[in-house]
């Protein structure tokens, strides 16, 4: 019966994926977003029948599993595109550096203004980096490693959602800006909806999700203290 349920939710999941790529295609409306739509869906029908996430779960691990070959498959357009990669080298590592400086900086900063407590402050450095070494981050510089999971999912979710809307009216244009700003800025999720738009601004958003990690992880060690002692 627990495989039959599993079989049953995968299937949900994938058939609210392809409604909501069905609809993003179809509408052109950014409100459409392929993955704030999907995972609306997926929860909205779960909450309807009064599915357990624990039953949901395993189908869910099984998906996952798959995150990792299709991560390796962002090789494919880096191979393709890696000349204009070497070319933008410079640009594009100090861009995701001072952007991930910015928004790690100025989300700390201003929680600890408000005077909100230092486990929400430290979890907030990391909301722009995936899930996995955002809860690390926050584990070890004394953070609350769920709270940093639910800045990041919202973080991702608004990023995708507005991202592209926000570049097209500042008029930003180009493809390896837009992939990168939404894959350092949303992760996953910007990375996602960067390759929607194309090939390339996957790949920039790949580069920019991978290199924001480790910037990340290096940098809120040295700005936590600062931050939490002004």
């Amino acid at each position: 019966m627990q495989m039959l349920y599993t079989v049953a939710l995968i299937l949900v999941t994938i058939v609210a994926y392809l409604v909501s790529r069905t609809l993003a295609s179809r509408y052109q409306n950014p409100l459409l977003n392929v993955v704030v739509v999907s995972s609306a869906i997926v929860m909205t029908i779960l909450l309807l029948f009064h599915v357990p996430y624990d039953l949901y779960q395993p189908g869910k691990d099984l998906i996952t599993l798959l995150l990792g070959p299709a991560t390796v498959c962002l090789a494919v357009p880096l191979y393709k595109n890696l000349s204009i990669v070497k070319k933008h080298l410079t640009p594009i590592i100090l861009g995701v550096c001072f952007a991930s400086a910015l928004t790690a900086v100025t989300a700390m900063s201003i929680a600890q203004f408000v005077g909100m407590p230092k486990d929400i402050v430290v979890s907030l450095g990391s909301k722009s980096v995936t899930a996995p070494v955002a809860a690390e981050v926050a584990k070890v510089n004394g953070g609350d490693p769920g709270l940093a999971i639910a800045f990041v999912i919202v973080t991702g979710a608004l990023g995708a959602l507005a991202g592209p809307t926000i570049l097209t009216l500042l008029k930003i244009t180009s493809p390896l800006i837009r992939g990168l700003a939404l894959g350092t800025i949303s992760h996953g999720q910007g990375t996602a909806t960067a390759l929607l738009e194309g090939e390339q601004q996957g790949l920039m958003a790949g580069i920019g999700m991978a290199l924001s990690a480790v910037v990340t992880s290096s940098l809120i060690p040295l700005i936590a203290p600062l931050i939490l002692h002004s």
